[in-house]
């Protein structure tokens, strides 16, 4: 059968996902997939296909794919503890509302509050990769380095999905305007 896919005919290549999708699924669940297991799976039939090139002639098809089930159901475990974590740094930062000292002006203890939460909504509105480097980036305050360790992107793509990230961000927020040291003025 691989031999077929091989050799062009990518009808083949369906009969081995509806003949392995089945232990695929159940594998992914067994895993801790949960309810991401079709996904997984899903991703899995993909990267075997694109690997078919590095398959050994004389194996068995379904340990490899099985094997390839078992990363991306890791991969997915661990984005999905990311995620959370994430989210509930976010949620605490949320709550994690600055001490304002008795002698601050109401009116600018006010404003600080608005634009806090001007922020917080503007960034509701990104996509969640734009969303998650901006966090770790700045509100969780992360070098450039340790923020590509964090998402497990490589250092450009921090990089490039920062600078679209911002971009956005600025045309959500047109009145803020960037302060001398890093820091944002409205």
């Amino acid at each position: 059968m691989i031999a077929r896919v091989r050799a062009g005919e990518p009808e083949a290549y369906a009969v081995l996902v509806r003949t392995h999708t089945g232990i695929a699924l159940r594998a992914a669940a067994a895993l801790g997939a949960g309810a991401d297991a079709e996904d997984v799976v899903q991703q899995a039939f993909v990267k075997a296909y694109c690997a078919l090139g590095r398959f050994r002639d004389g194996m068995a098809f379904k340990p490899w794919l099985l094997a390839i089930v078992a990363n991306e159901t890791r991969n997915t475990v661990r984005r999905a503890a990311r995620q959370r974590t994430l989210a509930d740094r976010e949620a605490a930062l949320v709550k994690a509302e600055p001490l304002i000292p008795e002698s601050a002006d109401p009116a600018v203890a006010t404003l600080e509050a608005e634009r806090r939460a001007a922020l917080l909504a503007a960034l509701e509105k990104l996509s969640e990769e734009h969303r998650l480097v901006v966090t770790y980036r700045y509100l969780l305050e992360m070098d450039e380095p340790e923020t590509a360790q964090a998402l497990g992107w490589p250092r450009g793509t921090v990089k490039s999905r920062l600078n679209r990230a911002l971009r956005k961000l600025a045309r959500l927020l047109p009145d803020f305007q960037p302060r001398e040291g890093g820091e944002e003025r409205e």
